[in-house]
């Protein structure tokens, strides 16, 4: 009798989610506890800490739906802001193998700004599941160089503590480059990791001070000569990247993202479209919204223009609009879109 208890438990759990359409068993666990939710991802904020002055460092425990991740990879988060959900992709900056997400995000947005400024122990936020193919390979090189510059230290650091957690008998090399003491993230940390694993080494570069392990922008100078034919692993501003690939060549493996073939037909487009709070509007050019609102003498947060990063997603109050990507029409009101990736079918008014 007890062997029939989960499917029986199963059973009723289906049975009440059909009961409970059209808006599901989540929709009224999340009123008693938002982190009972089944089908979406949840993260419970366990601990905030400030490193430096435009960061914030939260810990993040996420719910029974949580997949797991891969040390380089990252998610969408999303939060509420101003009754809008707004979502963002960070990386987790923690070993792959721990329990608890850690993710530390720069002020330098509307998304984190908030995550800076609003959120403390107790906050929930929503998760997607990991994306993304910047990871080591599944046999891991006898030497790897990490490289990261400023918040692109998310990734790398992953990657070096899931070595770590790992036992991984060959080399490591950590160089990280900050604008100078103040800015250097996780120097601590590090030096921990460093103290535990005796083929991890870390240098850190101060690009506009002095008093680093190194000083100045990068050079192959910089890279130990043993090191400059290992793989690789490089996040940072793309100065930095750009450097990285050119002085050491085709071991070199960054966070790459591939602009998607899109097609907009200027020929026919209709309407017009309003940005809300600025009173701006313009007839629809059939271009996305992003470059029509940047016509427009708007200036709307962005990323990527490829429809990855979600910095450039908005409110649609009203009308209809395409997903470039994937063919998608959509006409829901209040719908969040991403400005770079969204084309007007007619009419069309953006809340910005």
């Amino acid at each position: 009798m007890t062997a029939l208890i989960p499917r029986r438990v199963r059973g009723l759990a289906s049975l009440a989610e059909a009961l409970l359409t059209p808006h599901g068993m989540d929709r009224y666990l999340e009123l008693v506890d938002p982190m009972l939710v089944r089908r979406e991802i949840r993260g419970l904020v366990t601990a905030v800490r400030k490193q430096t002055p435009d960061s914030v460092t939260l810990t993040v425990r996420p719910s029974r739906a949580w997949p797991g991740f891969t040390a380089g990879q990252y998610v969408r988060m999303q939060v509420e802001i101003d009754g809008v959900r707004r979502t963002r992709c960070y990386s987790p900056c923690g070993s792959q193998y721990d329990d608890e997400l850690e993710f530390t995000v720069k002020e330098q947005g509307l998304v984190s700004g908030h995550l800076n400024r609003s959120i403390g122990v107790g906050s929930v936020v929503n998760l997607s599941t990991p994306d993304g193919g910047f990871t080591l390979p599944a046999e891991r090189p006898d030497r790897v160089l990490l490289i990261s510059g400023g918040s692109g230290i998310t990734p790398v650091l992953a990657m070096a503590r899931t070595l770590v957690a790992e036992g991984h008998p060959g080399e490591i090399a950590f160089l990280h480059y900050s604008n100078g003491p103040a800015d250097a993230l996780y120097r601590t940390e590090l030096a921990e990791l460093a103290a535990r694993h005796p083929g991890l080494r870390v240098a850190h570069a101060y690009t506009h001070s002095t008093g680093g392990d190194l000083n100045g922008f990068f050079s192959v100078e910089h890279v130990e000569p043993r090191f400059r034919d290992a793989e690789t692993f490089v996040c940072g501003p793309k100065p930095l990247m750009d450097a990285v690939r050119a002085e050491l060549g085709e071991r070199v493996h960054t966070e790459e993202f591939t602009p998607p073939a899109l097609t907009f037909d200027t020929a026919d487009a209709e309407g017009r479209v309003r940005f809300r709070r600025s009173g701006r509007e313009c007839a629809n050019s059939g271009k996305p919204l992003l470059e029509q609102a940047e016509e427009a003498g708007l200036s709307p947060e962005h990323g990527c223009r490829m429809g990855i990063c979600f910095s450039c997603t908005q409110l649609k109050t009203a009308g209809r609009v395409r997903n470039a990507r994937t063919g998608e029409v959509s006409g829901e009101e209040d719908e969040e879109i991403q400005l770079c990736i969204s084309v007007p079918v007619g009419d069309v008014e953006i809340d910005a």
